[in-house]
């Protein structure tokens, strides 16, 4: 298989195959949180279910003062790597090509050095993610094998987007399709790990925040 092949196989079946993964793993965990259900509260409404559903959507998605003394680096990184990684995926000239391809939409990119610096910024706080799990005592302790997973399948597109971009080593078509692969991994394990957390954080913290909204207590 030449290289071009190999490119057109992963820009055709493996991709298909991966986004059928993705999508129908992605389906049937939210439909198995949805289908556990609850029992229905028979106490009388003190609040607004609703309400206190959507304030905590919004009020657990900051640190409170105190939590962020504790883990400052955590929070820090995290808030940089998951940026950091959206904004490479939605405004780099690209990747608005190929969603303009796949959903007919599109909208203005950004410069190519913000989205390199990006790029850079991103690698850069997902390796200091990675020293300080294996650096902190407790942290290594409480890491399995799924957290470095995740980690490994964050890191490779923005990893091998760059060095594809730079055509650092290897020949264009080559990096190219080493670059789509390493999404095409993030697919397939997305539903399956930690990851899933993208769809179902807003999903649990309104689920909890409703039952202390109906309760009449601030979440």
């Amino acid at each position: 298989m030449s290289e071009t092949e190999f490119l057109l196989w992963v820009r055709g079946p493996a991709l298909q195959g991966a986004t059928i993964i993705f999508l129908l793993g992605i389906v049937v965990r939210i439909l198995e949180i949805i289908l556990l259900g609850r029992k229905a509260d028979l106490a009388e409404a003190r609040g607004s279910a609703v309400a206190g559903g959507l304030r905590t959507i919004i009020s657990r998605s900051f640190a409170e003062r105190e939590t962020l003394q504790r883990t400052a680096f955590t929070e820090v990184t995290g808030w940089i790597f998951h940026i950091g990684f959206f904004v490479t995926l939605l405004f780099f000239a690209p990747h608005i090509l190929l969603f303009e391809e796949v959903l007919g939409i599109s909208w203005p990119a950004l410069p190519t050095t913000v989205i390199d610096a990006t790029t850079i910024v991103t690698i850069i706080a997902l390796l200091a993610v990675l020293v300080h799990r294996i650096g902190n005592r407790v942290m290594r302790f409480l890491s399995r094998f799924q957290d470095y997973l995740v980690w490994l399948v964050t890191i490779l597109p923005m990893l091998t987007g760059y060095i594809a971009f730079h055509r650092v080593g290897l020949s264009p078509p080559m990096l190219i399709a080493i670059h789509i692969l390493s999404v095409e991994l993030l697919m397939v394990v997305f539903p399956f790990t930690k990851l899933m957390h993208a769809f179902t954080l807003f999903m649990s913290r309104y689920y909890n925040g409703a039952i202390s909204g109906y309760k009449g207590v601030n979440s």
